[in-house]
């Protein structure tokens, strides 16, 4: 297109009086505004502005790319790129096919007003997801700004703190920033409870309370809701340590139980496929997802493999933790990219045959884990052996 068809308008309570020339100008030649009810009245877009449907989509939008003659705009709070409409609009088009006109962000003014370190700070958009995005972040000393979706949610997301054991957090309610209606209030997450509070809000947080998730792998069990079949914490942290998760790696994890290798693979930065067939360990695994807060990376498949798999997204990384045979071992080297990593964990005597025979064909490492805890004896302890694990990893 010789010129951009769409202008991506950041806006601020200030209305147009905190726009600059450029977007001014932008917004005044417009066919079409779309935004949300209270962006479209900042900017006093009268007849040419245009809700955002409900839940929120951009085909309306993109419904008008390249009529002649039509140019459009959207309006977002602050910075349209951060947490706004901006990411899902410019994913969809070619470059060259818009301009934007952003403004300070509200964790930028939320920064400024607290004096606080934005570098130093984690950000949040819960306005449109699950408090528990934000669980893995939350550590003594650690600052948090979140965008909340309304009123009401500021006493939700307090309370929530607070069950968590993060009841003596600072807490900030910053209302309308950057506006004539502005107003920050400052609290505890277990003294929240104010019923007056005014959209936009956003909250900042100083953590305090509790430790918070560890770093490390190997989560504690009770941390996770399981009936029993679950990669025990020990053994679990040497299963990661052996699929070595990166960033934005991708994990099939088959006969997944709870879904804890999942979790920790996502808490590590990487996205997962978790299949398991028995329905109420799908249950135990989609509450696990929304409790770490991992909706945004864990996708759970209620299947069998190896005919779950068909379709699914390739992975880097393959956990096996239940159900491997010589079936399923024949069938992984041609739906796994090369170079993928495979990791089985036997506790049976049929899968550890199957493991001998695979190694033997194959190559790649054995490892056998023998644990014990100690227990009561009598009056006295003992040591009490775990089953045995014997884990093969290797490289398809």
């Amino acid at each position: 297109m010789v010129e951009p068809w769409l202008s991506i308008i950041g806006i601020g309570e200030d209305g147009l009086a905190g726009l600059s020339d450029g977007s001014r100008h932008a917004l005044a030649r417009a066919q079409h505004v779309f935004g949300a009810p209270r962006h479209l009245a900042l900017a006093e877009a009268g007849e040419r502005g245009r809700c955002w449907p409900v839940p929120f989509d951009v085909t309306p939008v993109l419904a008008l790319r390249g009529t002649p003659g039509q140019a459009v705009a959207v309006l977002a709070s602050g910075d349209p790129f951060w947490f706004g409409a901006g990411g899902s609009l410019c994913a969809q088009l070619s470059p060259g096919e818009w301009t934007a006109w952003p403004a300070p962000s509200t964790f930028a003014l939320a920064a400024a007003r607290l004096g606080w370190r934005l570098e130093a700070t984690q950000c949040f958009g819960l306005h449109a997801t699950a408090f528990a995005h934000s669980r893995a972040a939350l550590h003594p000393g650690q600052r948090l700004i979140c965008l909340l979706r309304d009123s009401a949610a500021v006493g939700d997301y307090a309370r929530w703190l607070a069950a968590l054991g993060f009841g003596p957090s600072r807490l900030w309610v910053l209302e309308a920033l950057g506006g004539p209606k502005e107003r920050v209030r400052a609290t505890t997450a277990q003294g929240c409870a104010w019923t007056d509070v005014q959209a936009p809000v956003a909250v900042a947080v100083e953590v305090d309370g509790a430790p918070g998730l560890p770093r490390s792998a190997g989560l504690p069990d009770a941390d996770f809701a399981h009936d029993g079949q679950i990669t025990k914490s020990p053994v679990r942290a040497l299963a990661l340590s052996a699929l070595a998760p990166r960033p934005g790696e991708r994990l099939w994890d088959i006969g997944a139980g709870s879904g804890s290798v999942s979790v920790e693979w996502c808490l590590a930065g990487g996205l997962s496929t978790a299949i398991e067939q028995q329905p109420q360990r799908v249950a135990n695994i989609q509450a696990n997802v929304q409790g770490f807060g991992l909706s945004h990376a864990l996708t759970v498949v209620h299947g069998h493999a190896p005919e779950a798999l068909a379709g699914l997204p390739p992975p880097q990384a393959i956990f096996v933790g239940g159900g491997f045979d010589m079936a399923l071992a024949a069938v992984l080297p041609g739906l796994a990219p090369r170079g993928c990593r495979l990791v089985v964990n036997a506790v049976t005597l049929e899968t550890e045959a199957a493991l001998l025979q695979c190694h033997a064909v194959h190559g790649g490492e054995l490892l056998r884990i023998e644990l014990a805890h100690a227990a009561p004896l009598g009056r006295m302890r003992g040591w009490q052996p775990s089953r045995p694990v014997v884990q093969w990893r290797t490289v398809l």
